[in-house]
């Protein structure tokens, strides 16, 4: 019986997420098999049609610069000319939750949307993209489309927001360990390999 949880609490289009991967999949390769991983989404925009501000592009624009400074991560600036770029991440998190309930895929949809959106400047707020990386990951794309609005995906969300909020989780990436029902926080926000690697041993 697992009673290791580790938790990770992000956004799929959260930058400093993208500039955590190579972080998270070193501790994840350090933690025994025994321990449980569950990512849970933690929505930073809710659903929109509407363009993304001028304020709003520039504050996300100077978020890619730090953390590309920060981590050494890469962005793909043609996303902010040959997208429409929308302040809406719920649509991400819901197809991560999705494919999950698939076939166990949430971690490989939640990477394939972050290099989709960071990498190939594809964007993840548009369903359509969501059902393509789907389709790429084997999941059947008419079931994903419908999938993605269904009360069941929805009821997973607002299961995750709820969980967040219960973590008490600010920040995202956070990873919280949970042994026997005790929570302790490895890290609010990003932080370094070597830093995270000492408070969990």
């Amino acid at each position: 019986m697992t009673t290791l949880t580790v938790f990770y609490v992000a956004d799929p289009m959260c930058s400093w997420c993208w500039g955590f991967r190579d972080v998270l999949r070193k501790i994840l390769e350090q933690l025994p098999q025994s321990v449980g991983v569950r990512y849970v989404m933690g929505g930073l925009a809710p659903d929109s049609d509407e363009s993304m501000p001028d304020e709003t592009r520039e504050y996300i624009q100077g978020a890619w610069r730090q953390v590309s400074v920060r981590t050494g991560a890469q962005f793909n600036w043609d996303f902010w000319t040959t997208c429409q770029p929308r302040r809406s991440t719920y649509p991400a998190c819901r197809a991560v939750l999705a494919a999950h309930a698939v076939n166990g895929s949430g971690p490989a949809m939640f990477d394939r949307i972050q290099q989709a959106y960071y990498l190939e400047a594809r964007n993840p707020s548009d369903a359509e993209t969501l059902v393509a990386l789907a389709g790429e990951l084997g999941i059947d794309r008419e079931q994903f489309r419908n999938d993605l609005k269904s009360p069941q995906t929805e009821n997973l969300l607002q299961k995750d927001f709820r969980l967040q909020r219960e973590l008490g989780c600010q920040t995202f990436p956070s990873l919280v360990l949970e042994n026997i029902g005790e929570r302790q926080y490895l890290t609010a926000g990003y932080d370094d390999f070597e830093r995270i690697r000492a408070r969990l041993q």
